[in-house]
């Protein structure tokens, strides 16, 4: 089984976290974009595994809800 069928085997909407590039997709914010909020200290929506960024779904969801721009 590739990665990528490893992947799809859970809903995005049902993982714990994304990666950037289906964060892009699932809010349509740009991936350039995203790498320049999670690349702030104060973004808590952001985990760390080695040097990929993965960000958490439900805090993100809750970002987006209260954010008047990005």
């Amino acid at each position: 089984m590739t990665r990528t069928e490893k992947e799809n085997l859970v809903p995005v909407w049902e993982r714990i976290t994304i990666s950037l590039e289906e964060a892009a997709a699932y809010s349509g914010i740009g991936v350039r974009k995203l790498r320049d909020m999670t690349d702030k200290p104060e973004c808590n929506y952001v985990i760390w595994v080695g040097n990929r960024r993965m960000i958490k779904r439900k805090k993100f969801d809750e970002y987006l809800e209260s954010a008047y721009s990005v």
